[in-house]
This record gives C-alpha cells, structure tokens and sequence, in this order.
C-alpha cells in the first residue's frame, strides 16, 4: 500500500491524498507536478521515473488515512 505523504519533498507544497497532482517513484518519492515537470520526470534521489500517484478517497482514506510525516527539508 502506498504510504501516501502528504508533501513535496523539493518545495514542500501540500498533496492531499483525495486529490491529484502528485508523483512517485517507484520509492515513493513523493513530488508536486511543478516540481516534477521541472527535474524532466526523474527522481533526484533514485533517478527513477516519476509517474502519476493514484488518490485515495472516502472508505480507502478514512481507513487507511495519508501519511502525517512530511519529507520537505527547508
């Protein structure tokens, strides 16, 4: 199951896990679409591909709610 983190770890902006906009690598690095456009969709950590994270929403994320630790180092 994927853990869902709530933030971009390069600008640090919000990723609700009810809503898209995020992507991961196969890591789960966890990225903004701005961010990810911007490092041409390979994660700087792993040099993986990003790809477009799924949602997760009503009975999923009240269940098995969204990481609360955020990833984003100032």
């Amino acid at each position: 199951m994927l853990d869902m983190r709530p933030d971009c770890e390069r600008c640090g902006a919000d990723l609700p896990a009810d809503q898209h906009g995020a992507f991961v690598c196969s890591f789960e690095c966890t990225f903004c679409a701005t961010c990810t456009e911007e490092m041409d969709e390979r994660c700087p950590n792993c040099g993986g591909e990003m790809t477009d994270r799924p949602v997760r929403s009503g009975k999923n994320l009240r269940e098995h709610p969204a990481s609360t630790t955020r990833k984003f180092a100032a």
